[in-house]
């Protein structure tokens, strides 16, 4: 079983499949070959029983850093994130990267990617999709950007923003 996958390129050109597995309670990351057709045959179970789906993935600094949403049919959930220094390795779970009013639901919305803002260091936008269950073609996305403390990633609600955002941090 594969479904709710994002597709990681690494800066080394080798690309990965990150998706939920097993009835969701389960993430695993698959490399894939070097042309991206198939599986190369190493893979990597994250986080066995752990009821993850909607993973985003994006590397920092030399770190892997995963967000991801519980599993709560339609309805939304805490986010969760976790850190590591190698993609086949031991996870670090940093818990709910949200904070603030609605936190708790991820502002109403599950990760979906994390888009790296090009020509800024330590710059990068979580895009997350908000479902209307009731009109699914009406489906939304919110998009904030990431801040770190440490290694621990932040995300707070803005009505408004824009890339001279990056420029304070």
């Amino acid at each position: 079983m594969a479904r709710d996958m994002t597709i990681f390129k690494d800066d080394d050109d080798k690309a990965y499949l990150i998706y939920a597995s097993e009835e969701n309670y389960t993430m695993n990351i698959s490399e894939l070959s070097d042309d991206y057709t198939s599986f190369s045959g190493k893979w990597y179970r994250l986080f066995p029983g752990g009821h993850n789906e909607a993973p985003a993935i994006f590397k920092n600094n030399g770190k892997y850093y995963l967000i991801t949403s519980g599993c709560t049919g339609w309805a939304p959930n805490s986010a969760r994130s976790a850190v590591t220094d190698d993609l086949f390795g031991k996870w670090k779970e940093l818990g709910n990267p949200a904070i603030g009013e609605n936190s708790e639901i991820t502002f109403d919305s599950q990760s979906t990617y994390v888009v790296p803002v090009q020509g800024k260091d330590n710059a990068f936008i979580l895009m997350s999709d908000r479902w209307n269950p009731k009109n699914p073609i009406d489906g939304r996305y919110i998009w904030l950007p990431i801040q770190f403390d440490g290694e621990k990633l932040i995300i707070i609600w803005h009505d408004e923003w824009d890339l001279s955002f990056f420029d304070k941090n």
